[in-house]
């Protein structure tokens, strides 16, 4: 038996989930721009894990989002994993926001190639597409949208708090845009449960996330590739 608490801070959405052996039992998330993690992180925590009368000295993996993200909302899901980690005596595991995003929109479209991407400023997002197979294709970068953006990738689902920015530009393209697919916990579940299977743990101590503001964004001359 393999519990886990999942923990989803990077964006605006402030979101927890239980699972076990990779199976999605509850999940507990709100959205909010005003960015409520730090009030509401540790309160859905406790909330959750009440509705399913679970303890947290049954838990056998803490999994925390690795980035990129804003800042204050990695800080805080980190920093509650970690204490959590150290208070139970139980292994880290971390899990690429951009991959987490991508794997519920594989469930929802099957088959496709996937750009997901988080949300930065004016016309910048941070993404990473994968193709059907779920293979990395074109790697996490910082970038700044632009009409020919992604070209050599089409025909793409793209997704994530950073879609709704390619509908000005891509109107004319061969792209589904699925704003409804954003960070979740949800979507770390089965990521999480095939690293704990193979021991894929960080180091507690050590462990930093990728902030968004580690990044330089590029403009691109023609495409993006």
């Amino acid at each position: 038996m393999a519990k886990f608490l999942h923990i989803e801070t990077s964006t605006k959405v402030c979101s927890v989930a239980l699972s076990e052996n990779g199976q999605l039992i509850d999940l507990l998330e709100e959205s909010s721009d005003a960015y409520i993690h730090s009030e509401r992180l540790t309160v859905f925590i406790d909330q959750i894990c009440k509705k399913n009368n679970w303890k947290l000295n049954e838990l056998d993996a803490i999994v925390v989002t690795s980035g990129p993200g804003s800042y204050t909302g990695l800080r805080i899901g980190v920093s509650t994993a970690k204490g959590l980690c150290y208070a139970l005596s139980i292994p880290m595991i971390a899990v690429n926001t951009l991959e987490s995003i991508a794997y519920l929109a594989r469930k929802k479209h099957p088959n496709s190639s996937i750009c997901a991407m988080i949300d930065a400023r004016r016309m910048e997002v941070f993404s990473t597409i994968f193709d059907a197979d779920f293979k990395v294709i074109k790697s996490l970068s910082a970038d700044i949208l632009e009409e020919e953006s992604y070209e050599k990738y089409l025909p793409i689902v793209v997704c994530g708090d950073g879609a709704s920015k390619t509908k000005e530009i891509w109107n004319n393209r061969d792209v589904i845009i699925d704003e409804s697919i954003v960070s979740s916990a949800a979507g770390q579940v089965e990521i999480a449960f095939e690293k704990f299977k193979n021991e894929q743990f960080e180091d507690v101590a050590y462990f930093e996330p990728k902030y968004l503001k580690d990044f330089v964004v590029t403009p691109s001359k023609k495409k993006l590739i």
